[in-house]
């Protein structure tokens, strides 16, 4: 519609990091390596395996996805016990001593809440905290605190299909945890990410399918993250920015420069719908349907932005 000179998509980052083995949180394996990339990542996506396949051997002998999950989740539980134990001696000792440090006594609190969890074997993501509590562990980076999605890997000729048995038993595992499940071929996806958009799309076709396992995956991680987009338009440039649901006109003009936060005067909004529906900027005026908005709107996924600010 804007036809413009440059056009720019929302970013969004996945690290593959290498497979975890039984010990990392000791060293074993790529070790704590290993577990300082997962540190920097605002997710995890795991992946399990959950086809047979005699000509690929698996690490552990044979295929099984549920023991796979819980070797994984093991190491980050054992991990995270690590980080705490050392904190909750030094703070107890200050807090017996009469500390009245109000931080510190909700950080204790906080820590022996995590720490009674993860010796029960429970993921911290699973356990309730307070927005104080919260706030008080959030430095530590704890793994087991991430969301995760499980990324089940199956067999080309499964696409499409029911869940085989390996899948049925991952999605149970997950409904536990309120984590979801995607379904996916990594030899399929392979093939997919060499082909043009036509191609593509006719792949898809073929195999039955509406969307890739990446573009699900996207999907899901942005739903998981509380995430959303949001577009500025022109003849110049069109782009998307990425914003975390919940945020107001004026932090996610902040999002494109700080200038345009602090001398934020209103928000002209359309919404993606009302422009796909009348099919220019122009006729959406016209039709009255754009809005103009404070800097107290809570923006929507697909809005549409021009933002007027002085500084």
């Amino acid at each position: 519609m804007f036809n413009p000179a440059r056009l720019i998509p929302t970013a969004f980052e996945f690290t593959d990091i290498a497979g975890l083995v039984k010990g990392a949180s000791n060293g074993e394996g790529l070790g704590n390596k290993f577990l300082s990339h997962i540190r920097e990542t605002d997710a995890i996506v795991e992946v399990v395996r959950c086809f047979e396949n005699n000509d690929i051997i698996h690490v552990e002998g044979q295929v099984d996805p549920i023991r796979d999950m819980e070797i994984i989740n093991l190491e980050l539980i054992l991990a995270d016990l690590e980080s705490i134990g050392n904190r909750i001696e030094k703070i107890e000792k200050k807090v017996k001593t009469g500390s009245k440090d109000k931080d510190e006594i909700i950080e204790l609190e906080a820590l022996l809440k995590a720490k009674g969890a993860l010796e029960k074997n429970v993921a911290l993501r699973q356990i309730e905290f307070t927005k104080e509590e919260k706030q008080a562990i959030k430095s530590y980076n704890f793994l087991t605190l991430k969301p995760i999605i499980y990324m089940a890997n199956i067999n080309e000729d499964e696409i499409g299909k029911a869940d085989n048995n390996h899948v049925a038993r991952v999605r149970e595992y997950a409904l536990k945890e309120g984590a979801k499940v995607i379904k996916v071929c990594a030899k399929i996806e392979e093939e997919l990410s060499q082909l043009d958009d036509n191609d593509h799309q006719d792949m898809l076709e073929a195999l039955g399918i509406e969307m890739s396992g990446l573009d699900q995956l996207i999907k899901a991680t942005y739903d998981l993250l509380g995430l959303a987009t949001y577009f500025t338009v022109g003849t110049d440039e069109v782009r998307a920015w990425t914003f975390r649901k919940g945020m107001n006109a004026k932090e996610c003009a902040g999002i494109i420069h700080t200038d345009f936060e602090k001398g934020f005067i209103r928000a002209e909004i359309m919404s993606y719908d009302d422009l796909i529906e009348c099919g220019s900027e122009l006729k959406v005026r016209e039709a009255g349907k754009t809005r103009l908005e404070g800097k107290d709107y809570l923006m929507q996924d697909g809005d549409i932005c021009h933002f007027r600010f002085n500084v």
